[in-house]
């Protein structure tokens, strides 16, 4: 149940908190007849800030009703100066033998688990309840991975085994950080419960956070039916900017995740390094692959064989081929280079079978829909990761020699790879299915083959055979784009604290570049041909943490641009109660285009069309004036074209109009820029003629 924000007064007394607790047994009380009946079905109330509750309740009553591994080095005190701020309020509440301590690094580790709780209840699987338990500690690594990204601290020295050697650091390497666990793994399932999730975020705001970052996601929904969303509104309202992932749903379109406007939404895009394990052939051919694995125990040639040459007798080639369990003959594969294709079961349980069918090594092509999307994994035994292009190239040279042999290159770091970045073809895309003409994801960032730390509980691939473990390790996917935006809105906020969650955002939006590290704009992974990626898959471009901090201008937004925003929507007083102060009354016209976010989205264009923007400067004085790249076969007028400003704070409105349509079904992009020759305030231009 909820019931929009509370009306405490700058602090929060235990009589609020009591007062806030009896009104949610009385209320929940006269539905189901008695108060002792509530307080029973009552597991959480959000007391601080969101003001609800959660409740056990069988169908009909429902209807009436409508972490961190701390040990790592990472979150080690080295380099934190001081005691813990005054204001804050958390801290490490678990009690367990296997507890994480607080230091002056973590400050904070609390964990969520009343709702997975009463899910499993509810739906008979009181056998899982043992794997819940009730600890902050990491025993995934996703947590500490991303975690340790956002705010770690510096520790020099750090590889995955003996590759990517460097100092490791996370975006706010001095901050403090603090853990929220709201995700459980259980054998039949998982996930991130709605009711853990609003607690988490209710304490995390009481707590006195200063940067919220998720990297997690759902399906969009309507914003009043999003739990993260309608959670990231009392954040901003108390002024903490929430940073969310896009989800991992690439390369199909439509997928982005975390879309309300008010969340600052990442996608993945690649380092300007690759994890390099190139293979060579018997006849001194060479391909290209990717791998973190060990090297071969001996640098010489070895046999090689296709997982098809080595089908057992109960098997089909084409089951064998994909290296599937029971399907792969040990006598034919043992002390040979196993050649199996991707697809039917994990890229890491290949190398598995590979290994329980006596191979020495692996190599792993890709099918023919997977293309020139190579991964390095950390398998459990030599191995690289190719092209299929290259894959067939293999394949046709052990099949036309009697004795093909092959040698497995060790994996090395390189750095500078170009061109660089390119967008991950897993990162998920818009346009934006809730609010179409608000450009989502908000920008891109590093999220392929990221190294950072890792769970001492869990073995590199998570995989029951391997009993590896690792302080540091590679993960790929926008859970680990998005705490690099984190750390760099914390930084933001240290250096520019008057700035509003917009600001920081606009900052980061209009700093952002499309060009890779060639000079040309960024290219899709997703795409079989690499084709230029748009604003619907990087947003308003790359971060570019430098340009944050000077942007010159940025679009602001207050809580209640937001609100007047979903009025302009079309959301009824019902569902934006549920935003913000129950008086609220939506403003008599208003217009979606006037919304002042940093990217521009217009569909449905068959003429003429104004929207509005604001501009406040947060620089020093000086005189902008406009460029435009306009969308194909789109005039765009500008008024005024120069904006003078005298002052910081000092707003200035202008004006843009578009005259024109775009061809069927074609979708056109464009930039506007404001310069006073130091600073470039971009904004992604986004238009069709039809509906997104």
């Amino acid at each position: 149940m909820y019931n929009c924000s509370h009306s405490h007064g700058l602090e929060v007394s235990a009589i609020d908190v009591q007062r806030v607790v009896d009104s949610h047994h009385k209320l929940l009380g006269s539905f189901l007849g008695s108060f002792e009946k509530a307080k029973d079905a009552i597991f959480y109330s959000y007391k601080n800030h969101i003001n609800g509750f959660a409740a056990i309740l069988d169908e009909e009553e429902a209807t009436n009703l409508a972490s961190v591994w701390p040990e790592s080095k990472s979150f080690g005190e080295h380099g934190i100066t001081g005691g813990v701020p005054s204001r804050w309020k958390g801290g490490c509440t678990d009690k367990t033998p296997d507890a994480v301590p607080c230091n002056k690094k973590l400050i904070g580790a609390k964990y969520f688990n009343q709702g997975v709780i009463a899910y499993l209840k509810s739906h008979n699987l009181t056998d899982e309840l043992p794997l819940i338990g009730n600890s902050t500690r990491d025993y995934v690594g996703h947590g500490t991975h991303t975690l340790s990204t956002a705010g770690g601290s510096y520790v020099s020295g750090v590889s995955v085994f003996g590759s990517g050697i460097g100092t490791a650091k996370g975006g706010s390497p001095k901050a403090r950080v603090a853990a929220y666990k709201v995700c459980w793994p259980f054998r039949n399932g998982g996930g991130c419960y709605d009711a853990d999730i609003f607690d988490g975020f209710d304490q995390a705001i009481y707590d006195g956070v200063d940067v919220l970052s998720l990297s997690i996601g759902s399906p969009p929904d309507e914003y009043y039916d999003d739990t993260i969303a309608i959670a990231s509104f009392h954040a901003l309202k108390k002024g903490i900017p929430v940073v969310c992932s896009a989800g991992n749903s690439g390369p199909s379109m439509a997928t982005a995740t975390n879309i309300a406007p008010w969340i600052l939404t990442v996608g993945a895009s690649t380092l300007d390094r690759e994890f390099q394990a190139p293979i060579e052939l018997g006849n001194g051919q060479r391909f290209w692959g990717l791998s973190l694995s060990r090297p071969l125990a001996r640098r010489k040639l070895y046999p090689l064989i296709t997982g098809a040459q080595a089908k057992a007798t109960t098997a089909s080639a084409d089951d064998a081929m994909l290296c599937k369990p029971k399907t792969l003959d040990h006598s034919k594969v043992n002390g040979k280079i196993l050649v199996c294709l991707t697809g039917g079961s994990s890229r890491i349980d290949k190398g598995m079978q590979a290994v329980v069918a006596g191979a020495v090594g692996m190599i792993l092509c890709n099918d023919r829909f997977s293309g020139f999307k190579i991964i390095a994994d950390l398998h459990v035994l030599p191995a690289s990761h190719i092209s299929y292009n290259d894959g067939q190239a293999v394949s046709s040279y052990i099949n036309s020699r009697k004795n093909p042999m092959g040698y497995l290159i060790p994996p090395s770091s390189k750095v500078n790879t170009k061109p660089s970045p390119t967008m991950a073809a897993f990162s998920s895309r818009g346009p934006n299915i809730v609010s179409p003409e608000i450009i989502k994801p908000d920008v891109t960032a590093p999220g392929v083959d990221i190294i950072a730390a890792f769970s001492g509980a869990v073995s590199p691939t998570g995989e029951p055979f391997d009993n590896r473990t690792v302080p540091y390790i590679t993960m790929s996917g926008t859970s680990m784009s998005c705490p690099h935006v984190s750390g760099i809105v914390g930084l933001l906020k240290a250096l520019h604290p008057e700035w509003s969650p917009a600001a920081i955002k606009s900052a980061i939006m209009t700093s952002a570049t499309i060009s890779d590290n060639t000079r040309n704009l960024i290219l899709d992974g997703g795409s079989p041909i690499f084709a230029p990626a748009t604003p619907f898959i990087y947003g308003s471009g790359h971060i570019h943490p430098i340009g944050a901090i000077d942007p010159g201008l940025v679009y602001d937004l207050s809580p209640n641009d937001y609100l007047e925003f979903l009025c302009a929507s079309g959301y009824k007083a019902k569902n934006i109660r549920v935003f913000g102060e129950k008086n609220f009354k939506c403003p008599v016209s208003g217009s979606i285009l006037n919304f002042n976010y940093p990217s521009i989205g217009v569909q449905n264009l068959t003429g003429c069309v104004t929207l509005t923007r604001r501009l406040k400067n947060v620089g020093r004085p000086g005189v902008y004036r406009v460029r435009v790249r306009r969308p194909k076969g789109v005039k765009v007028l500008v008024k005024p074209r120069v904006l003078k400003f005298r002052k910081i704070g000092e707003e200035k409105r202008f004006e843009l109009t578009m005259i024109g349509a775009v061809a069927e079904g074609q979708i056109g992009y464009g930039t506007l820029i404001w310069t006073d020759g130091k600073h470039f305030v971009k904004s992604p231009i986004v238009v069709s003629s039809g509906f997104f």
